[in-house]
């Protein structure tokens, strides 16, 4: 069994040189609420996620910091140090109990750069978070609280099962956290959400918050868009 095993971004790699490099990576737990890496760190590890979940908070240059999302198995976050050698911009601290996959910096370009298939595959996960990225600056920019709190809420939720045209954001997220991805304070969440509430737009069951109409909230969400153009 190599180290590399259950972790889609590995997917195809050769595994002669899986076993010369696993010799040079390896795996660690972390307990819940136990910091993984912060801000400035000079560690240069790439961390794969084998278990559990992990929350990445990123700092703005006025030094406020932003949820930038919760990351579960399969995910991994620590490549920009890998790539250009510079202090960590994040900070990473495990929601749960987790085992982490360390792999050197040497050992994830090696492998990215010999490997054609991983190599496409990291570009695309780049382009992705970019273009993510990039969609929440627009939305700090040009929208209201109100709509990107639904902006937030639509990127989190999924299908309901069993309740077409439904989304829900499971487990139910912490006022406070939510405050925290969309640059707010957690009293203006509360009043959005009980807003959304009272309109018929979303109810809070015992396994999350649920979206009635995630239909109408994008709607909005593109109108506020169109208006700020």
């Amino acid at each position: 069994m190599s180290v590399f095993d259950g972790i889609p971004f590995f997917a195809g790699l050769d595994p002669t040189r899986a076993e010369t490099f696993a010799r040079q990576c390896m795996r660690k737990r972390y307990s819940e609420e136990e910091l993984v890496l912060d801000f400035d760190d000079h560690s240069t590890d790439v961390y794969f996620i084998v278990s559990g979940d992990v929350r990445v908070l990123i700092r703005t240059a006025a030094g406020k910091e932003m949820i930038f999302g919760d990351f579960g198995p399969g995910k991994f976050f620590g490549e920009m140090a890998a790539i250009d050698g510079a202090k960590r911009s994040a900070n990473v601290t495990a929601l749960t109990n987790a085992e982490l996959l360390l792999v050197p910096p040497a050992v994830f370009r090696e492998i990215v750069l010999h490997e054609p298939e991983i190599c496409d595959r990291l570009l695309r996960i780049l382009t992705s978070r970019v273009r993510e990225l990039n969609m929440r600056l627009f939305e700090r920019s040009v929208l209201d609280l109100r709509h990107r709190l639904y902006a937030e809420l639509l990127r989190m939720s999924a299908p309901r099962k069993g309740h077409d045209g439904q989304s829900i954001v499971s487990p139910p997220p912490f006022q406070h956290d939510l405050a925290a991805r969309i640059g707010c304070r957690r009293e203006q969440v509360s009043r959005e959400l009980t807003a959304m509430i009272d309109e018929g737009l979303a109810e809070k069951i015992r396994g999350g918050l649920v979206l009635l109409r995630p239909s109408v909230l994008e709607k909005r969400v593109q109108d506020a868009m169109n208006d700020a153009d």
